[in-house]
């Protein structure tokens, strides 16, 4: 069995093409129906602010491996002295056919290069349905995850980037901004700063309720990682309502839920990622029409990522390998 760590996933590199390409071979098998995924379970004791998840699946086509990503996600964690990480993450890989453990991947960094790369294939889509010579960029959180939208923007978007506006409820250290984007990068002062006339506007906030309460810029996309950002308003505005998946996004109090409580909204009334991706369903909205993705997680793009790393660090001689 082959043991990663955080320093392991490094020394592999984040490529931001294959991974979102890892991501989209997933998607395939998603619209194949070559995977299982049952909902998530939470674990919540205590301090009902905290959760640990299980997340479980197999993935078919050439992924082809079962397994578990075992989240903590504990928001206070920031605070304590000295301050520890929000989110901590293993995950176990599968062989599919004799269920043979053959990796497991002990940081939450691999969840994050999930989820910035699903951002990404919605972006590489968005992209190519909207083309334009070049695009205004914003991300509102600068933990973390925020910060690897940032470097996954930067590396697939290139020359159309216009501006990348970023926005933090606490300060922001110009020191962190770094890349081949900084000089095309500015901190602004408000989220509505960045959220107006803006074509990709990213939420990647720990945010307690929603906030955004504006109309989206025409034709732009919406990625709403977090969750918990949007007024219900936003259905005034559009009815390109993406999600990863109905029955995981309509619960634990995301916007998708306080939608379907207050205004109603149905699974009937939104598309998932794998009719974006494999059946081209953003051209069904007329061009000015704003795109808004709710992605809860899905495990198959934990195991997916997973895969990408235990093939790339058994190429690469990287890991420990475990008796």
């Amino acid at each position: 069995m082959l043991y990663l760590n955080e320093k392991d996933l490094r020394k592999v590199g984040i490529n931001w093409d294959k991974t979102i390409d890892t991501i989209e071979e997933a998607v395939q098998c998603l619209d194949k129906k070559d995977y299982v995924q049952p909902i998530k379970p939470y674990l919540r004791y205590r301090d009902l602010t905290n959760r640990i998840i299980a997340m479980m699946a197999f993935v078919g086509g050439n992924i082809n491996l079962a397994g578990i990503k075992w989240i903590a996600s504990f928001p206070g964690n920031i605070k304590k002295n000295p301050p520890l990480p929000r989110a901590h993450s293993v995950v176990v890989l599968n062989q599919a056919d004799n269920g043979v453990p053959v990796c497991i991947v002990n940081t939450a960094l691999l969840s994050i290069i999930r989820t910035s790369s699903v951002s990404g294939l919605m972006i590489r889509y968005f992209v190519k349905q909207r083309p334009r010579a070049k695009y205004k960029v914003a991300i509102m959180g600068w933990g973390p995850i925020g910060r690897h939208h940032y470097e996954m923007v930067c590396a697939t978007l290139k020359d159309k980037i216009d501006t990348i506006s970023l926005y933090d409820i606490r300060p922001i250290d110009p020191a962190t901004i770094t890349g081949p984007c900084k000089d095309k990068t500015v901190v602004v002062k408000s989220w509505q700063e960045g959220y107006r006339d803006t074509d990709i506007f990213i939420t990647c906030t720990v945010s307690p309720a929603p906030y955004i309460d504006e109309k989206p810029k025409a034709g732009s996309l919406q990625l709403n990682c977090s969750l918990r950002d949007y007024k219900t308003s936003i259905m005034d505005h559009t009815k390109a309502i993406f999600v990863d998946d109905w029955e995981e996004v309509c619960r634990e109090k995301t916007d998708i839920e306080v939608m379907h409580q207050e205004r109603g909204l149905q699974e009937k009334d939104t598309k998932t990622i794998a009719q974006l991706v494999c059946h081209n369903a953003i051209a069904e909205y007329p061009a000015d029409m704003p795109i808004m993705f709710n992605p809860m997680g899905m495990a198959v793009f934990d195991i997916a990522t997973g895969r990408y790393y235990f093939d790339a660090a058994q190429k690469a001689g990287v890991g420990t390998t475990l008796e």
